[in-house]
Formats: C-alpha cells, sequence, structure tokens
C-alpha cells in the first residue's frame, strides 16, 4: 500500500551528493523534443544541425491513444541514426491522454496499452526513456487514486525490458494533477520500489508548483529537497522551459530561456550543478527554427 512521503535519505547523505553548486567538466546533454512527422532521417538532421546531444519524440500521436507500430527497417534506421550522430541517451514523450489515477477502466486499459507499447518500442530501437505525465486524480480521493497509480506502474515495470526506465514527470500541481509535489513523485519510488521507475523534473512545472529555482540559492533548495525526497540518481533527465507563470501559480505555460520568470541566473545555477553533469536536458520552448535554434544559444551561453 502506498503510504505517505517520507524522507528519501538521511541529510549526511544528501550534504555528500548535493554539493554546491559550480563548473564541471562534464556538462548535461542538451537537446530538443523533435517531431518525427517527416521522417527519422529529417528529424535527426534537424537536432544534428542544432548540436543536440539528446533527443525526446512522440513514437505517435500525442493526443490519441491510438497504437502505431513503425516499420521495423525505419525503426532499426532511426535507431543507427541516433548512435551516430550521438543523440543517447534518447526519449519517448508519451500521449498526453495517459491517466494512471482515471475512474475509468477503459482510460486505465488504454493508458497501459499504450505505455507498455512504447516501453517495448524504446528496448527495441535503443532509447533509454519513457516519460510520461501519471495524469489526474479527478474526482476521487487522492489515497485511492495514489494506490491506483502505483498499481499501474507496478504492472507496466512487471513486463520492463532491461536497458529502458519508465520516467515520470513531475506536473504543475493544477486541479487534481498527479506528481506535482516532490513528496508524491518520492512516494512512488518507495512503494513500487523498482530500479527502472525514475523521474524527470520540468523546470516550468517545478516553478508553477511553487518551487523557487530563479537563483542560486533556490536551485540548491529544490535539489536538496530532490534528494531527501526523490534521490537525484533517480533523476534522468529534465525538461529545461522558462515560464511567465508566478511562482505557484499552478498553470502548465512555457515560455522562452532566460525571457520568463525562472531567468538566466535560475538555469545557469541549475546546469552547471556538479549533481547534474550526468543527465540530459530536454527543451519544449514554443516556437520553429529560430526559436530553438536562439533558446540552445542561451543555455550553452550559461555554462560556466
Amino acid at each position: 500500500m502506498c503510504s505517505a512521503p517520507g524522507a528519501f535519505a538521511p541529510a549526511e547523505r544528501r550534504a555528500n551528493v548535493v554539493s554546491r553548486t559550480k563548473s564541471v567538466s562534464a556538462t548535461m546533454r542538451f537537446g530538443l523534443h523533435t517531431p518525427i512527422g517527416k521522417g527519422y532521417e529529417k528529424a535527426i538532421a534537424y537536432a544534428a544541425e542544432l548540436g543536440c546531444r539528446t533527443i525526446q519524440f512522440f513514437s505517435g500521436n500525442p493526443r490519441g491513444f491510438r497504437i502505431t507500430d513503425p516499420k521495423p527497417e525505419a525503426w532499426a534506421r532511426f535507431a543507427a541514426l541516433r548512435r551516430e550522430h550521438d543523440l543517447l541517451p534518447s526519449a519517448i514523450h508519451t500521449s498526453y491522454l495517459v491517466n494512471f489515477a482515471t475512474e475509468r477502466e477503459d482510460h486505465l486499459a488504454a493508458s497501459l496499452a499504450l505505455v507498455g507499447h512504447d516501453l517495448a518500442l524504446a528496448s527495441s530501437g535503443n532509447v533509454a526513456y519513457v516519460n510520461t505525465h501519471l495524469g489526474s486524480y479527478g474526482q476521487r480521493g487522492r489515497a485511492e487514486g495514489h494506490l491506483q497509480v502505483c498499481r499501474a506502474l507496478s504492472e507496466l515495470l512487471d513486463a520492463i525490458r532491461p536497458g529502458v526506465f519508465l520516467v515520470m514527470e513531475n506536473s504543475a500541481g493544477a486541479g487534481n494533477l498527479v506528481g506535482g509535489t516532490l513528496e508524491e513523485l518520492g512516494g512512488f519510488l518507495r512503494e513500487v520500489d523498482h530500479p527502472q521507475l525514475a523521474v524527470c523534473l520540468d523546470t516550468a512545472h517545478a516553478w508553477a508548483a511553487g518551487y523557487k529555482i530563479d537563483d542560486a540559492q533556490g536551485v540548491e533548495a529544490f535539489l536538496d529537497q530532490v534528494e531527501r525526497h526523490v534521490g537525484i540518481a533517480r533523476v534522468k533527465m529534465f525538461h529545461v522551459n522558462d515560464t511567465v507563470v508566478p511562482l505557484g501559480g499552478q498553470r502548465d505555460r512555457h515560455h522562452h530561456i532566460g525571457e520568463g520568470l525562472i531567468g538566466t541566473a535560475g538555469f545557469a545555477a541549475l546546469l552547471n550543478h556538479a549533481a547534474l553533469r550526468e543527465k540530459i536536458a530536454v527543451l519544449e520552448t514554443p516556437g520553429e527554427r529560430a526559436e530553438d535554434e536562439r533558446n540552445l544559444a542561451v543555455l550553452r551561453s550559461l555554462l560556466a
């Protein structure tokens, strides 16, 4: 049974793992959420031209439950191209309709089928991470919904293959969305207790949920909480997005890096933190190529 969140690691361990912000020789691997609708080769070419070192993509319609299988030859070629252009590790983002806390049995079944398919697809194509939103509790009690999310995650992880992580994304905390706090995400990690369950932290969502990450002190305090409730090692990736939503505003609105309320000071502290040098950082900012180039340039300029 899923219990209330508690301490994930002793304070002494947190102090050792979450060191002060500083420049490091190894850096986070930057990349983009890249459309694949025009073909895998064009998606890879776009990411490579912009100097990406990771890539995230939808395997199908992000606003539907239809499961589609790529042609085996094309899928194998996509894997080879990502390896050739050093776009590893990479990530699949599941459909926005996934809801593990829903009261509707058909919606839950569709969510499990789709995410299970994405996990199998990831394994066959050398995709390390399958990133998913957890859904909404709706009108049901949070305790009951929390238990159902645990059961759904456990079912998926019972069938997961080696080399793939099921990655839970934090939410902005609006309404009854699941995963708006680090304590809640940590609760899922502890109760499901599977080494291939991990976390993605979206900076815009974290800010909207009330985590102040607009300067070095705020980032340090945030990462201390991450280590306490989740564990830095369980965080495999970041979605790096600025936002114009007020702190704690609980709305999901992405904005260009350095042009929102998190600002360059917050992102500089995050990107240069020694504890995060092995992570991938995926941009999900609005716009077209010019905006992608600008956002990537800002990120690179912030590296100490």
